[in-house]
């Protein structure tokens, strides 16, 4: 049901962006109207690629109630530790990394997940060339 007064999306932009060094670069966009039947299936893991000594990182969803994100990161590349307002679950796609939570850490490999509880410090660590889609919902 349509809420008076809310806009509805009409349209969606997946971004590809390099984080290097601290700094952020847009590398591209690719922009689809809602409804448009141009979007093609994707791989995921295609979506984003690894470049050497950065962590890449694509938007692929950004709505008011969650995104959806997905990381590349280079053997030994990490997230330092922070939190989040939000939950989000972590789910690995390709090769090997660990992810802390609250001092404890996880390994996981592609097709396991983590959850990121809301308030809870937590960081990422690439033991291997690593892709991960954290999907964080907003309540």
């Amino acid at each position: 049901m349509h809420q008076q007064g809310r806009r509805q999306a009409t349209s969606f932009t997946f971004r590809r962006l390099n984080y290097v060094k601290g700094e952020q670069n847009e590398l591209d966009d690719y922009h689809y109207k809602i409804g448009d039947c141009r979007c093609p299936a994707q791989s995921l893991s295609g979506l984003v690629t690894y470049q050497e000594g950065s962590v890449v990182i694509r938007v692929v969803l950004k709505r008011e109630k969650g995104n959806v994100t997905l990381f590349a990161f280079d053997k030994g590349q990490e997230l330092s530790e922070h939190t989040s307002p939000f939950d989000a679950l972590v789910q690995a796609i390709e090769g090997d990394g660990e992810v802390t939570v609250a001092g404890n850490p996880i390994p996981v490999k592609p097709g396991e997940v983590v959850l990121l509880p809301a308030g809870k410090p937590h960081a990422v660590r690439a033991t291997t060339g690593f892709k991960m889609i954290p999907t964080m919902i907003r309540y």
